[in-house]
Order: structure tokens, then sequence, then C-alpha cells
């Protein structure tokens, strides 16, 4: 038992390096992961005491957990075999390839990485890079909405922004879950995307098997009461306008709802910009006929080059305003009852788009915009009338309009469009620019349907 065992040092190595990962594995790391999940159930306690909706079960659950919930579903499971006999593969692959598409979507979400960073970065980004208003927003009604319910909030998508503003602005309603596209697969931002509780969806897939895999973790998330927030649309608006819906998720969400289980309500949420960052991108591609608008790299990098100098150098005026406005809730039972069953889903995204559009706020930048495309305005004064006469005539509508006046809205507007060289101002003669006349419908766009009764009238 004492004596000496000579054994070559590659051996003596792997021992210990197999000791190393017996300790680490028995007694370090659930120590490690007690530690933190004991951290994390105290940030979850500390954390619903605030919110208007405390943070749900289902979206505590293990991510490993809910990947095996999902590939084990009977409908899964159902979708899996159709798959193998259509393509003629085995089973088993077919399963691994419905794996494969869980561990794509089901996200990874952190109570510490959501409330104690992803908020603060959303605020501090919002409020440094725009002035923030609050259009629309009748806090008793949103109060009155049953708090088992599953809250789904239906927003128009302007900018990438979208995401960091609502996120701020709906912080005290609860941890939203976002239904995120393929731009955000990349390393860095997947696992941040991920801990902060968004799953990933391919827009373009038609694949049976990957669709019945992400319309089951949807309705299961829905079931589980999580509170979800998804863009209609389907991707960034190019031309100012709001999109004919696509009906993809809610119709996932409609074909698995029971009134008897739990009410789902849809909570329309309409955001607008005097200035969205992507505009230039989103207004050549929208030129183009394409919908292929990734940056180049150089021009991104000489952007945030520019930015950053004019933060050092105090000259950074933010982007103007950026308003968010809710409308009103819309209630699932209500047309499940009376729309028939195989329109209900138009019926519901149709009337969701109404209800978005309605409460779009009116922002200066898109106002005068309105007003130099629409109303053909070549100088100071004529468009400060124009800009009270459009006051005047959206105002018995009530929606978020600007509480300046007139005068203000119009230098503080034609100030920003002149610097990004849309507009050349000589005197109190106000000229399109070549380039600017794009940049200029892209914005009128954005406020044309409040002005056609057919669409604005509630």
């Amino acid at each position: 038992m004492t004596q000496t065992v000579s054994m070559p040092l590659w051996a003596f190595v792997l021992i210990v390096l197999f000791a190393g990962v017996t300790f680490a594995s028995h007694f370090l790391f659930p120590s490690v992961r007690w530690f933190f999940r004991k951290r994390a159930e105290r940030v979850i306690a500390r954390v619903n005491k605030r919110l208007q909706r405390p943070i749900e079960p289902f979206k505590l659950a293990r991510r490993y957990d809910m990947i095996q919930r999902l590939i084990y579903d009977p409908e899964v499971t159902r979708a899996i075999v159709e798959y193998a006999r259509k393509e003629n593969v085995p089973e088993n692959v077919a399963f691994e390839k419905a794996k494969g598409y869980a561990r794509e979507i089901v996200p990874s979400f952190s109570a510490t990485a959501y409330f104690s960073y992803g908020i603060r970065l959303a605020r501090w980004l919002s409020k440094s890079l725009y002035r923030i208003r609050l259009g629309t927003f009748d806090r008793k009604q949103l109060a009155e909405i049953d708090p088992d319910a599953a809250v789904v909030f239906v927003i128009n998508h302007r900018s990438n922004m979208d995401y960091v503003l609502v996120t701020y602005l709906a912080a005290n309603a609860g941890a939203l879950s976002y239904a995120v596209g393929e731009w955000a697969r990349v390393w860095p931002l997947s696992p941040i995307i991920r801990a902060m509780g968004a799953y990933f969806i391919r827009r373009k897939s038609r694949g049976a098997l990957y669709r019945q895999v992400l319309a089951r973790y949807v309705q299961m998330a829905t079931r589980g009461g999580v509170s979800q927030a998804v863009f209609p649309e389907g991707g960034l608006s190019l031309d100012g306008r709001m999109a004919q819906p696509r009906v993809g998720l809610l119709n996932y969400i409609i074909d698995d709802f029971d009134p008897d289980a739990r009410e789902v309500i849809f909570v329309p949420v309409a955001l607008n910009y005097d200035r969205v960052l992507e505009d230039t991108f989103l207004i050549a591609a929208d030129q183009s006929g394409t919908r292929r608008f990734r940056p180049p790299f150089m021009h991104v990098l000489r952007r945030v080059g520019r930015h950053v100098w004019l933060r050092i150098t105090r000259q950074f005026r933010t982007f103007g305003t950026a308003s968010v406005s809710f409308g009103d809730p819309l209630k699932l039972s209500e047309y499940h009852t009376t729309a028939p069953a195989n329109e209900i889903t138009t019926a519901v995204a149709e009337e969701l788009k109404k209800r978005i559009m309605r409460a779009v706020p009116v922002l200066g930048v898109p106002l005068v915009a309105h007003a130099l495309v629409h109303d053909n305005v070549a100088d100071r004064a004529a468009l400060e009338a124009v800009i009270v006469k459009k006051l005047t005539q959206l105002k018995p509508k009530r929606m978020p309009l600007p509480r300046r006046p007139a005068d203000q809205i119009a230098s503080d507007a034609l100030d920003r469009l002149a610097v990004r060289g849309a507009i050349n101002i000589a005197g109190d003669t106000i000229e399109i620019t070549e380039t600017g006349q794009a940049i200029l419908a892209y914005y009128a766009n954005t406020i044309a349907h409040h002005f056609d009764a057919d669409v604005a009238a509630p």
C-alpha cells in the first residue's frame, strides 16, 4: 500500500485532470448553481413586489426542462413522425431536427439580466437618444386587465429601438417576451437576447416541422400566462406606413385559445419618432424593392464614431421625440364567440391594426413633413398656419398631439430637417432638396392615415 508506483507524466496529468473535473461536477458546480439560484430567487421575490404582473412560473422554468417538454409534446411528436415519413428519413433524425429547432427558439430568461441590467440599459439608451413622451395611456383601463389573463402587446415596427423603448416604458408592467427575427442570432447578441426572455423566429421558414415547434412554444407560453410582445408586420416599415399584418403568431395563439382556461388580451401599442435611426437604409430598401438593408460595417462604425465625438464635444442634441401610445385592449373571447371560426384571426388582426393606427402619436417632424409634402407649403408663415389647422383637425379625435406652440414645432422640425440636408432654408423660404423628398415622404406617411376618416375614426 505504501510502495512507490511510477507512471508516465502524461498519465499522471490525466488522472489529476479527471479528479479535478469530478470534484468540480460533484462539489463545486452544484454549489455555484445553488448560489446563483438563491440569488435569482431573491431578485425575483423583490421584483415581483413592484410589478403589476408578477413573473410567471413558466418563464422561470429551466431552459433544458422547457426544451424537453416542447419536443415531447404530442403535437410536436406527430409532426416529427410526419416529417420522417415525408422526407423518408429515420424518426431519430427527425427528432434531432425538432430538438435543434427547440434549442433555437426557447429562451433562457434571467431576472437578474432583465431587471438589474436590461431595464437600466434600456432607460439610459432611450433617454440619451430621445426626448421620451408617453402618448395615450389609460392607466385605469390597463390596471383593470384580468391579472390571470395572458397579455400580448401588439406593436407597429418602426425601428430596432422599438424593443428598447417598449422594454423601458413597460418595465413596471412585467417582463416582456419578444419574438425576435434572425438578425439577432449572432454572437454576442444571441445569449444576451435569450437572457432577456426573447425567443427567435425564422421569418421565412416554411417547413411544417419548424412551424409546429414554434407554434407549440408560443401556445405553451400563452397558456402559461407569459406577457408577450409581437410585431405583426413581420419587419421594419420601409415607407413609414404600417404594413398589412402577418397573422402567423396571432394564428398560433388564437388556434389554441380556450376561454375556460385563460383569457388572452391584446394590447395595441403605437410608436412614432422624430428620427428613426435606420431611416436612410429603410428608404433605400424601399426604393430598390428588396428588404435587404443590412448596412455596411464601416458605415455603421463611422456613424457610431461620429456620434461618440458629438457626445464628447457636447454637440449632440438628441434625435428629437420618441413617443409610445397604448390603444384600447382587445379581449380574444369577444371575437371567439362572435366571428366565424375560419375568420377570427383575420378579424382580430385587422381590428388590432386599426387600433394601433388610431393611437400612433403625431410628432413635430412628421407633422411638418406632412405639411411640406401634402400642402405644398413654401414659407415659414404658411407652414405655421397649416400646423395650427392640422392640430385643430386632429384634436377631436383624442390622439396624442404635440403640446408646443406651432412656431416652436415648425422651428425645431425645420432645424432638424435642414441639418440632414432634406430642406434648404433661405430667409422664410423653404425648399425641399432632391434627397429630402424621400425622407419627408417617409415621415409624412407615419401620420397620413390620421387624415383619412375611414381609418382614423374610432
